[in-house]
């Protein structure tokens, strides 16, 4: 490193990272040595020219940061999803990386290696994680650039779209045991997770004014939903344990654990295929759309970030359509296209131009 003179004008030569700079100072030989030295103290202070350089932090021991923070800021399901599953894995694919030495083509090779035992949605999970964690770590000072806003997210096939019929709701709720009819009850009229329900406390639940308060929800966020006449039925036959918070309790007092055996048993009772505790939200979601709910508040009391998440479950079923379509029959009459029609021994009225 040093000054050099080229024509009129002084230069500056020196390395950053082991990569060779040089800079046009002027005609000033006293500023060139002057700048020269300013560069080695930043160098010195881990800087050059005011921008900070990648702090050398070990991937291992940013993610135990990192998850630091999600305990504190993130709900308890989230924390744990991260700490067993996505950190987890991340950690032990770029252990004893640093930070700023994990480059886009290594996060490609990890989505590629991953996909090979996995589905497209779990390696986007993790890769959603690593983004997140970059953002995290420009904000902290660790780094200056995520690497994986480079890499490009899996294309997913669409998710579940699994719900009851009416007459399944019906068969469902018949071969229910008696602890687990209230829990469904209540997932089939307000769309809450299965984690929100079981945790439900009775200062959340408010029949007098008919709301439900999730305080403990998957964003971390709280939300209010209101009690139908079905919902206030149910709930008000409830006895409540003066010495329990909890709405739905186990043995021990304790909020129910898994009630995964019961749910099955129902299901298997009422002769219902392909169903899962999580497609009573799916039930819910279709049935508010389907009576004419519009989307922004399904959004609203599902609980959803994005309006993308709600309208997976916008889906209707083919008869309620069908339904819609017949109604165009009216709407020809009134503007009065309607020449002449017949009906099909079904009833339905066709029109004719």
């Amino acid at each position: 490193m040093g000054i050099y003179q080229k024509g009129k004008n002084w230069y500056i030569d020196y390395y950053v990272k082991g990569h060779r700079k040089r800079k046009k100072i002027g005609p000033s030989k006293k500023l060139a040595e002057l700048v020269l030295k300013d560069v080695h103290i930043k160098n010195a202070r881990e800087e050059y020219l005011g921008i900070l350089e990648e702090k050398k932090v070990l991937f291992d021991e940013y993610a135990g940061k990192y998850l630091d923070y999600c305990k504190v800021n993130k709900a308890p399901s989230t924390y744990e999803r991260h700490e067993k599953c996505c950190v987890k894995r991340l950690t032990q694919a770029f252990t004893g990386k640093y930070l700023y030495g994990i480059t886009p083509v290594m996060i490609e090779k990890y989505k590629a290696d991953r996909l090979q035992s996995v589905s497209p949605a779990s390696v986007n999970r993790d890769l959603a994680c690593l983004k997140y964690m970059y953002t995290k770590a420009i904000e902290w000072g660790y780094v200056k650039a995520n690497p994986s806003k480079a890499v490009k997210l899996l294309k997913e096939p669409p998710g579940r779209l699994r719900y009851l019929k009416p007459e399944e709701v019906g068969l469902l709720l018949k071969a229910c045991a008696d602890h687990l009819r209230p829990i469904v009850v209540t997932a089939l009229n307000t769309g809450m997770r299965k984690s929100e329900i079981l945790n439900l406390k009775w200062n959340e639940l408010d029949l007098g004014n008919r709301k439900i308060t999730v305080a403990n929800s998957k964003n971390n966020e709280k939300r209010v939903i209101p009690i139908n006449e079905t919902l206030q039925s149910e709930l008000s036959a409830l006895t409540k344990n003066p010495e329990c918070e909890y709405v739905f309790l186990g043995k021990n007092g304790l909020p129910l654990g898994d009630i995964k055996k019961a749910f099955l048993g129902a299901i298997k009772r009422a002769k219902i295929t392909d169903f899962r505790f999580h497609d009573l939200r799916h039930t819910f979601g279709s049935q508010m759309v389907m009576q004419g709910v519009d989307i922004r508040t399904v959004q609203q009391v599902m609980g959803h970030k994005t309006i993308k998440m709600t309208m997976r479950y916008s889906h209707l079923s083919p008869e309620y359509v069908q339904d819609a379509m017949m109604r165009l029959d009216n709407a020809w009459t009134l503007y009065g296209h309607q020449s002449e029609s017949s009906s099909d021994p079904n009833g339905v009225s066709h029109c004719y131009n």
